[in-house]
């Protein structure tokens, strides 16, 4: 969880800092490693290369390349894509968790957000 949660801060924290290339790539690397060590190594590899994420795995992995090699902005666009459509499935869960949250649940009811929310909460299958 160590690792995985210093990945997840040396991301923001390249990003708040201009798209540094070094804190991005360090983030990345320990974001994937902590993900590794927390689920295995086995599960993470059926996570990412089943056959109907493989083209969000290539976004995401392709844009941690991208970072690698020294262009953050583009890589960290493809990485949030990439992202997106690998844990598509997990947001209705997160949405329904988070309404249930006492000061979340009536934030997210909000005239403004409660569409926006419906729509990222909508259970989608992979394209």
């Amino acid at each position: 969880m160590g690792l995985t949660g210093f990945g997840v801060f040396f991301l923001f924290f390249g990003m708040i800092l201009f798209f540094d290339k070094a804190l991005l790539a360090i983030g990345n690397i320990l974001f994937v490693a902590g993900l590794s060590f927390v689920i295995g190594l086995e599960r993470t590899f059926k996570f990412f290369f089943q056959r109907h994420k493989m083209k969000a795995t290539g976004f995401f992995l392709g844009g941690v390349f991208v970072v690698l090699i020294g262009w953050p902005i583009v890589g960290v666009i493809l990485e949030i894509y990439g992202f997106f459509l690998l844990f598509r499935g997990f947001f209705p869960v997160a949405v329904g968790f988070i309404r249930r949250v006492p000061i979340l649940g009536s934030l997210l009811n909000l005239p403004g957000i409660s569409g926006l929310v419906d729509k990222v909460g909508e259970s989608n299958t992979m394209v």
